[in-house]
């Protein structure tokens, strides 16, 4: 049984920085896909950034320069390191992960992971 486990998330001023966490168990990574997504009620779940065990990260438009995805294969972790943040990045954060190939185009569709979190929380005020 695979669960994902978030934390970091928080209260922050705007241009700010949090660094979201997940931690993997149940399955060591092995060709591994990890993303975060992230979800504002009323609105679509949106993907924010992804990487495979052994490649380039990928984003959003939105966050590029401002957020830094990094996996920890030996800790089957992942990171989402998040710096200036916006009023606009508030929303509930997810982990999702899936084992196995995944084309690049495709690591946006929430539909593809596996696996996801519960959920944490981040607001940044302005």
């Amino acid at each position: 049984q695979v669960q994902l486990i978030e934390s970091g998330g928080g209260l922050v001023q705007a241009g700010g920085s949090l660094r979201l966490s997940c931690a993997a168990s149940g399955r060591a990574f092995s060709n591994t896909v990890m993303a975060w997504f992230r979800h504002v009620p009323g609105k679509e779940r949106e993907f924010v950034a992804g990487i495979r065990s052994i490649d380039v990260p990928y984003y959003t438009d939105s966050v590029k320069g401002r957020f830094k995805i990094s996996i920890n294969n030996a800790k089957n972790s992942v990171h989402l390191q998040m710096n200036s943040l916006k009023p606009e990045d508030t929303a509930v954060y997810y982990c999702a992960a899936k084992w196995g190939l995944l084309e690049t185009p495709r690591l946006g569709i929430g539909e593809e992971y596996e696996y996801w979190g519960q959920g944490t929380q981040v607001t940044v005020s302005s």
